[in-house]
């Protein structure tokens, strides 16, 4: 629970569902696309995702804060999430890395958040009428005007976040992975060895870019709207598409980027929101979900040996698997609900995976993914 004097807030839903809590982080008001994540552990990078951009987070594990925050489990430098829904926040904050405390964390960065709400509640609702639109009201709280400004959120439909979310200028990337006592390492690019990879940034997480840099990738990472024609200049090895938030249709610019991408023999990598860009470009169809899938254990098939692996997750809109064209085969789905998760050109070496496979809720299952995106590139320039 909160200590001292709470503060009212209020979470409304654009179906008129009401529920009243204590004021966490900043106050005013925020607005964005309700959905549930079955997390256990993770919420500073849930909050940090860009793939979150323009949605509230409800966690659905009661206690959320545990071990306060830290600079080191960002997965960008600020809050992309719309707001933060908990059950209970505890009454200390205990890690040896912590340097501040959730509260703390989201005042800093200006994000709503609510607490002592039903959380089981919520979730049912999302999960019988799909992901809401909603508002959450810190401080002076008003139903009425929450409910208005929940219907007058646009939804995610339609909305092209990724060049919202994007860098605005090219960065070389050169940090691996997180090691206890000594921090990131930095890995060795040996002269020969290591691949020049050309990312593109549509959200793109930290730690996505920390597993390509420990296999030996030397990356340049690009804003969303770069054309293509400046990509291959700066011949890439390969070429990985990252996660992002929105939806992926009215991405016209990096669709038409991968088209012409595709063109050439360069292995392409996506992941999440570069997933359904490469489906789009490859002439498949996307859709929106009826409450999408958020959360640390999702277990998906590996189609070809039939291997099961357990994901993470975090999207709203999926690939149709009814209308793959010819040059697409399905190679992984969801063991939930059958959704597709992964795919590959039949005519280039190009692939893609729904998941999140840097994230680790435990199993390291979905990491080899980055191994076969290394073993494309190792076989063109073989």
């Amino acid at each position: 629970m909160i200590t001292g004097h709470k503060r009212p807030a209020i979470l409304v839903l654009e179906d008129g569902s009401v529920f009243r809590g204590s004021a966490i982080g900043a106050e005013g008001i925020s607005v964005g696309e309700v959905v549930f994540n079955t997390s256990m552990t993770g919420y500073q990078e849930i909050l940090t995702d860009p793939s979150y951009a323009k949605q509230i987070v409800t966690l659905t594990y009661p206690h959320i804060g545990n071990t306060g925050t830290n600079s080191e489990d960002e997965e960008c430098d600020r809050i992309w999430a719309a707001g933060l829904v908990i059950r209970d926040l505890p009454l200390l904050a205990s890690n040896f890395r912590n340097q501040q405390s959730l509260d703390e964390y989201l005042t800093q960065h200006n994000i709503l958040g609510i607490a002592d709400i039903d959380t089981r509640r919520l979730t049912r609702i999302l999960r019988d009428k799909g992901a809401q639109n909603g508002c959450i009201m810190a401080g002076e709280v008003n139903e009425q005007s929450a409910l208005e400004a929940a219907k007058g959120f646009d939804g995610l439909k339609g909305m092209d976040l990724a060049k919202v979310v994007s860098t605005e200028s090219a960065y070389p990337w050169q940090e691996g992975s997180w090691v206890l006592d000594s921090g990131f390492k930095k890995p060795e690019l040996k002269e020969g060895e290591s691949f020049k990879v050309v990312a593109y940034d549509f959200g793109v997480k930290r730690n996505i870019l920390r597993m390509l840099a420990d296999r030996g990738c030397d990356l340049t990472v690009v804003p969303a709207q770069t054309p293509a024609s400046e990509v291959l200049a700066m011949n890439p090895d390969g070429i990985f598409l990252s996660n992002g938030p929105g939806d992926p249709e009215p991405c016209d610019y990096a669709i038409s980027a991968i088209k012409e991408i595709l063109t050439t023999d360069i292995p392409v990598f996506g992941i999440c929101l570069g997933h359904q860009l490469l489906a789009l470009a490859s002439g498949a169809k996307t859709l929106k979900m009826k409450f999408g899938h958020h959360g640390g254990n999702h277990p998906v098939q590996d189609l070809a040996d039939k291997t099961v692996m357990i994901t993470a997750q975090n999207h709203g809109f999926a690939v149709d698997a009814e209308a793959l064209p010819a040059n697409l085969e399905a190679t992984h789905v969801s063991l939930f609900d059958g959704s597709l998760q992964g795919i590959c050109r039949t005519d280039k070496p190009a692939f893609s995976f729904q998941g999140h496979p840097e994230a680790s809720p435990g199993p390291h299952d979905a990491a080899p993914l980055f191994d076969r995106f290394i073993s494309l590139m190792e076989a063109r320039r073989g």
